[in-house]
């Protein structure tokens, strides 16, 4: 769509030269400067991880947690990246300051977590920021869930012969992310 868009802003501004200035010069001139902007906003391929289903049926995964890496399991069903308190410790979340406030229902049961923002969370080459999370209190949980505040962000994801494909948005070569649509 956005390229559709680029194509009609380019041949209306050469219109809009050839009407305006009808100098062959200018007309070049023109044209040269909005297939330069044209070419600068292309967009490189979109960044993909697959991730293979494990014997349990589960999709785990090493994540990178603001550079630190920590295993995670693919978590459809959690509103939100769920950490445990030793995982969150040893990442050097401040643990102290957090208030566990947040009533969360685990498969192990109900338990109380607290909210906090992710500098930094990366599955591959896949690299979100700022992202929601929640951490559960000590001993509360033994699994990380990369639940739907980071799978939200990506343009799709699905599970496909056993394999889940996550799909970041394309990066364009300006190095500005495509914005997302109300159709996305």
């Amino acid at each position: 769509m956005i390229r559709f868009l680029l194509v009609l802003v380019m041949l209306a501004g050469t219109a809009g030269a050839v009407v305006a200035y009808g100098d062959p010069e200018q007309i070049a001139r023109a044209s040269h400067k909005v297939s330069h902007i044209f070419r600068a906003q292309t967009a490189t391929p979109a960044p993909a991880v697959q991730i293979p289903r494990g014997q349990g049926g589960e999709f785990a995964l090493r994540a990178k947690i603001n550079g630190v890496a920590a295993p995670m399991v693919i978590d459809t069903g959690a509103t939100s990246v769920v950490l445990t308190w030793e995982t969150a410790k040893a990442i050097g979340l401040p643990l102290e300051m957090l208030e566990y406030d947040v009533d969360l229902e685990t498969a192990g049961g109900h338990t109380k977590a607290a909210r906090l923002t992710l500098e930094r969370l990366s599955v591959g080459h896949l690299v979100e920021k700022s992202v929601p999370a929640l951490v559960v209190q000590r001993g509360q949980m033994k699994t990380n869930l990369l639940g739907m505040s980071f799978l939200d962000r990506l343009e799709s994801w699905g599970v496909r012969a056993d394999k889940l494909m996550l799909t970041g948005y394309p990066e364009l070569q300006s190095g500005h992310r495509r914005s997302r649509t109300a159709m996305d």
